[in-house]
């Protein structure tokens, strides 16, 4: 069946934080206004399917939201003041005075200024007040207009599991702060950091998740790369912004051919490096140093790092030395436990491309036994990705009944399709193989 949503396209894309800020302004509640962007754009959809053109969706939906939140205060008040009345009436008293009318307490007006609708609403996603789960369903939401089922299928997580977090976070969010506010410009300076952590995580799920993203709804890595331009041009000189704008640029650069024919997922050895963009990778690297030039924090090495794998004119022609160097600097900035599996794995590439030695095997004994610990007992998506390292050692030094054993078991696990297809491959490849 046909998702009218997704039938949108970049007109739901473009028009769905204007909407959803618009009418949280006016409504002053983050809640209201997701509920009523929802129903005018359904409306909007029901619309164009048999009536004359909107127009502007945006404006429209603003309009119509509007009008629905008008007429449900006026609904609630005219209930209000008829149980006043009627309690009033029975304690034998009487008061002349009006129930003020809805609309002129509403408060609030569409928040005016240059700052970017999706941006603002990052800003007041990115609330300290919320937990990095909590901020990156919200910015989903509020931001991309992803449905629950959606947003759950981005992370992994069950339907239920997402719209309780949407509605923690909603709730907390009102609870910590009230009335929607777009915070002013010093305090958007001290969420900066988290507004960055959560564009970073969107494009993270965009690189795992959608690899070949069909409709503008799904593609989460060119949202986050129109958002990081938005950012750019509030923050030119900010070298973490100009590092994650990098890290985006460069991604997207390299996702032509990160699938096969049959939709399984492409090893980066085996990545036809021809059909990458570019133009992208230029624009990429040009942020990179932007970057560099300025700071050295946690985005400007990735950026480092996306910039070295975008320049080698292969995979074992990589300077793998320095990306594990990078990744060793990164670690220590922002020691999250994908930097130490991703810096694991480049140094079994670094390894495994090395003359046989002594030395080289001590190395990968080294580097199994670190990547098993994390298997065992990291984040379950620092462990699939340990898990998938060490499944890929077991194939590329010739263990391949075991490899495809690890690989057989993650396709399981894995909760990216053409991840699972590469994983089905692998199994079956190396069935029956000598070890």
């Amino acid at each position: 069946m046909t998702d009218p949503i997704a039938e949108l396209g970049e007109d739901f894309v473009d028009a769905w934080p204007r909407i959803v800020r618009a009418l949280a302004a006016y409504t002053g509640s983050v809640d209201d206004a997701q509920e009523y962007a929802a129903e005018a754009v359904a409306r909007a959809v029901a619309q164009a399917g048999d009536g004359p053109p909107l127009g502007s969706l945006a404006a429209w939906c603003i309009a119509v939201g509007k009008r629905a939140f008008i007429d449900d205060r006026r609904r609630a008040a005219t209930e209000q003041r008829h149980a006043q009345q009627l309690a009033a009436d029975s304690a034998g008293l009487h008061d002349d005075g009006d129930v003020s009318d809805a609309a002129s307490s509403m408060g609030g007006t569409r928040t005016s200024g240059a700052l970017d609708d999706r941006v603002a609403l990052l800003f007041v996603a990115c609330d300290p007040a919320l937990t990095e789960q909590a901020r990156l369903v919200l910015a989903l939401r509020l931001v991309c207009g992803l449905d629950v089922p959606r947003i759950a299928a981005h992370l992994g997580v069950q339907p239920s599991a997402a719209a309780a977090r949407l509605t923690r976070a909603k709730r907390a969010l009102a609870e910590a702060r009230g009335r929607f506010h777009v915070p002013e410009a010093p305090e958007r300076r001290v969420r900066l950091p988290v507004v960055l952590a959560s564009v970073a995580g969107m494009f993270t799920v965009a690189h795992r998740d959608v690899l070949d993203p069909q409709t503008p709804l799904d593609d989460l890595g060119r949202q986050s790369l129109s958002i990081a331009d938005a950012l750019v041009a509030e923050y030119p000189d900010d070298a973490e912004v100009r590092g994650l704008r990098a890290v985006i640029r460069l991604g997207l650069a390299r996702r032509p051919g990160r699938l096969d024919a049959t939709g399984a997922a492409v090893p980066l050895d085996e990545v036809d490096r021809r059909r990458w963009d570019r133009r992208l990778i230029e624009a990429g690297l040009d942020d990179a140093a932007a970057a560099a030039e300025r700071g050295d924090g946690r985005f400007v090495l990735e950026a480092a790092i996306a910039g070295l794998h975008s320049t080698a004119p292969s995979f074992a022609e990589t300077d793998w030395a320095r990306v594990v160097d990078f990744y060793r600097a990164l670690e220590r900035v922002w020691g999250a436990p994908s930097v130490t599996v991703a810096r694991l794995s480049a140094e079994l590439h670094r390894a495994l491309l090395a003359p046989p030695s002594g030395e080289r095997t001590a190395r990968l004994r080294a580097v199994e036994h670190e990547l098993r610990a994390l298997a065992e007992g990291a984040a379950p998506y620092a462990a699939i990705d340990a898990s998938l390292a060490l499944a890929d050692l077991a194939w590329r030094t010739g263990r391949r009944e075991e490899a495809s054993a690890e690989y057989s078991r993650l396709a399981g696990l894995v909760p990216t399709e053409p991840v699972r297809r590469f994983c089905l491959a692998r199994a079956g490849t190396g069935a029956g193989s000598a070890s």
